[in-house]
């Protein structure tokens, strides 16, 4: 069953903090485990802390572009957009999917709702990043599927 696609509000963003934390466990240890450690303990002392003050700071900053996937009465997975005018440019800023409803089309159907949006809103260009690590593979998949096109960029760490 597809899901349906609503704006978040406040009442959703508990859930969306928590579907969030179990969508990006694994993604963080596949970053454990290709960074240098103290780098990672660096960057990241404590991301569960870390990521829920990001989501609930996109959630807030991007009032109006940010939406959830109901999924059989539950929130599966939520994105946020974020607009950069000038360029007409549309941002995929932020989205996971539950665990519990990953590899069922959430994902995809999230990424084509806010491509749809971002188009209606004049943007000429999408865009969106996530790792190159292998956790983050699936959202790769997903964003390949949907037509993006990576273009490769080198991102260094030194620990200072």
């Amino acid at each position: 069953m597809a899901p349906s696609i609503r704006p978040l509000d406040d009442h959703d963003i508990e859930a969306v903090v928590q579907l969030s934390l179990r969508a990006w466990a694994p993604n963080f240890a596949s970053l454990e485990q290709v960074m240098r450690a103290d780098i990672y303990e660096r960057l990241h002392p404590d991301w569960q802390v870390d990521q829920r003050r990001d989501v609930e700071a996109a959630c807030a900053a991007h009032d109006g572009q940010a939406w959830v996937a109901k999924v059989d009465g539950s929130i599966g997975g939520f994105v946020v957009v974020e607009l950069h005018e000038q360029q007409r440019l549309g941002e995929i800023f932020m989205l996971a999917v539950d665990p519990d409803h990953q590899r069922s089309g959430v994902g995809a159907a999230l990424t084509e709702f806010a491509l749809g949006w971002m188009k209606g809103e004049g943007m000429t260009v999408a865009m969106v990043e996530t790792g190159g690590d292998p956790g983050h593979a699936p959202a790769r998949r997903t964003y390949e599927q949907a037509g993006f096109e990576l273009l490769p960029i080198s991102r260094y760490f030194k620990p200072l």
